[in-house]
């Protein structure tokens, strides 16, 4: 098969105008035994291929994967909801489904709307029941402060972070929007070495990450006139008892979500995305294993990939594995989502960096909006993606930037 595709890649290119040539000798010669290129014209053909049938690591641009398996699963303009329940004790029982951009300024929406049902409340019940208690991912990095690390669950508010800075000597939320409350109060306060500026990642350790949604929720009610005389707790809807006052849809459709995702490549997005496929496939609690099955589902059914290796939906895994074959098959479904992805001149594509990895995928579009996919997985320490890309460009002056 190796022998026939390479034949028929000569001929192709021996096919070639004889300026059109030199930009594929020089990509071979980029091109080590760990590294990989593909690109095709728009009717399919291959016009370069390289190593395509290696296995390799594609870090962040198995982010397309993951987002078109949660096309398919969600629907591209499924809105995730979150759930408003009380009961007999007054107690406003917040029920969630892993909404990833569940940010202060939905919250003050939200808070808007339940002060036409609420005048006082008991206590702010958090149910996160809907995801696994704590979901670690393989290849995230423990103890991390880093925002793409933040941990995924049910109800998280403003990606499970915290963002402040000093200002005239006091600690402030760094976000106009965001109250800083007491319990990221506490956390920045106990960070060592102190820190006048950053953001602190909240995690399922003693309950700070529901705690932190209750607080920020009871800000938001109480600057709309609603009184809060409980606590802050955890706990679940009895389905059969408690009474559902509103279920909130996301002002972001999952376009909105996928386009951000693409353009900030936020693994906690990307898994929590993985994580909600799931549970829809499954059924609830979300675990990863039900995530990675959907996605690895899918992608045998729609692709006929047997042998994938996928074990999370962000791509900082150096488990993850794909071929430039199966890439651009992948980049093939993708087509109808293309401008979804960051835009720069004529071309549309992902990016995906770990120590000693570098890879591009996308699509390259010529003066009549004609699109022709590509791959790059460079797996080789020390290089990147660009050599490949800069002789990319410049094939045969098939694309002209705009």
């Amino acid at each position: 098969t190796l022998a026939l595709f390479s034949l028929a890649l000569v001929l192709m290119v021996s096919e070639q105008p004889a300026a059109a040539q030199d930009p594929h000798q020089k990509i071979q010669r980029q091109i080590t035994p760990n590294d990989a290129v593909i690109m095709a014209l728009p009717d399919g053909r291959i016009l370069v291929g390289v190593n395509t049938d290696k296995p390799l690591i594609p870090a962040s641009t198995l982010k397309v994967l993951t987002s078109l398996a949660a096309i398919h699963y969600l629907g591209e303009v499924y809105q995730y909801p979150t759930d408003f329940y009380t009961d007999s004790q007054s107690n406003l029982i917040i029920k969630g489904y892993g909404d990833p951009l569940m940010i202060s300024e939905e919250i003050g929406k939200i808070a808007t709307v339940l002060k036409m049902h609420f005048q006082k409340i008991n206590d702010i019940v958090i149910d996160d029941t809907f995801f696994e208690g704590s979901i670690p991912v393989p290849g995230a990095a423990k103890n991390s402060l880093q925002p793409y690390d933040a941990p995924n669950c049910a109800v998280c508010v403003n990606f499970n972070t915290v963002n402040f800075k000093k200002d005239h000597q006091q600690i402030v939320s760094a976000e106009p929007q965001t109250p800083l409350v007491k319990m990221a109060m506490k956390k920045i306060q106990a960070l060592t070495p102190a820190k006048d500026s950053g953001r602190i990642l909240l995690t399922h350790d003693h309950g700070d990450i529901p705690r932190y949604a209750g607080e920020i929720f009871e800000a938001f009610l109480t600057a709309e006139g609603i009184k809060m005389e409980g606590i802050i707790r955890s706990g679940a809807v009895d389905p059969h008892q408690d009474r559902l006052v509103y279920r909130h849809k996301s002002s972001y459709d999952l376009r909105h979500i996928i386009a951000g995702l693409m353009e900030y490549s936020n693994n906690f997005i990307a898994n929590q995305l993985l994580l909600t496929a799931g549970a829809m496939v499954s059924g609830p609690p979300a675990t990863l294993e039900k995530g990675v099955a959907a996605v690895k589902q899918y992608a045998r059914e729609r692709f006929g990939f047997q042998n994938l290796s996928y074990v999370e939906g962000s791509g900082i895994s150096r488990d993850n594995r794909i071929t430039a074959d199966m890439y651009l098959e992948i980049l093939e479904a993708f087509r109808p989502y293309h401008t979804l992805m960051p835009h720069q001149g004529n071309e549309y594509f992902k990016t995906g960096t770990l120590t000693g990895i570098s890879a591009r995928a996308g699509y390259m579009q010529d003066e009549k909006g004609n699109l022709y996919p590509f791959v790059v997985f460079i797996n080789t320490p020390g290089k990147t993606t660009g050599p490949v890309m800069d002789e990319i460009r410049k094939w045969d002056g098939l694309f002209k930037s705009p």
